[in-house]
């Protein structure tokens, strides 16, 4: 679906500098919780001001079905990234709403890979519609973006078999993302914090730099 997603948009500018710096996605984070956090109207200005081929993912954690349905129809998400605690049998409930991809996103915790992958033997068992996930560093009582790294080679024997690719995410920056991809061998990258000068405002070096390096960390197969 994408190489290189940026997360965490919340002004326009920002979100056309994601564009022209040459990510795959960007990212609208729904989460009142969140320091990035913006409302469905500040969405749609941004989804209007971008190329058509950015790819919008929109992310939420633990929101109701109908909540979400709304929010894709109403900006226009490309697709949805579950970032909460919502199980498998709510994947299977949101995909009677909306039929936008899904990416769920999961916390590398003190247990390592084997709750992340019970929960995909169970959405493997239930026929989840769940098109990426997505694997970010874990810090208690936070949802992500907390710009915490973790031991990459833990995913390097992780089994995803019959699951669509990985997206590596967690404490990414330019200066790291090359050697990340090298260890984990992830089908894409997330970065929020790793490319800001402030929480929710981006840096234009530091997005500009992200995207080269990883863009030539994945080689000539980017696209």
């Amino acid at each position: 679906m994408f190489r290189i997603k940026i997360c965490g948009a919340t002004t326009i500018d920002d979100a056309r500098l994601i564009a022209a710096a040459g990510a795959d996605a960007v990212g609208f984070n729904f989460y009142p919780g969140s320091k990035r956090h913006v409302t469905v109207e500040q969405a749609r200005e941004m989804d209007a001001a971008l190329p058509s081929h950015l790819i919008r993912v929109g992310v939420f954690v633990n929101s109701p079905a109908a909540d979400i349905r709304t929010t894709v129809e109403a900006v226009g998400l490309d697709a949805i990234q579950l970032h909460g605690d919502e199980p498998p049998e709510f994947l299977l409930e949101l995909a009677r709403t909306v039929a936008t991809p899904m990416i769920r996103a999961f916390r590398l915790g003190p247990e390592g890979t084997m709750p992340i992958g019970r929960y995909l033997h169970r959405c493997a068992e239930l026929a989840c519609p769940l098109r990426m996930i997505l694997i970010d560093g874990y810090r208690p009582g936070s949802y992500g973006g907390t710009g915490m790294t973790f031991d990459w080679k833990l995913l390097k024997d992780f089994s995803r078999e019959g699951i669509t690719p990985l997206i590596l995410a967690g404490g990414l920056t330019p200066e790291n993302v090359a050697e990340a991809i090298e260890t984990a061998r992830p089908a894409a990258v997330d970065v929020a914090g790793g490319v800001e000068s402030s929480p929710g405002r981006k840096d234009q070096r530091l997005v500009r730099a992200f995207v080269a390096a990883a863009r030539l960390a994945f080689g000539t197969d980017f696209r």
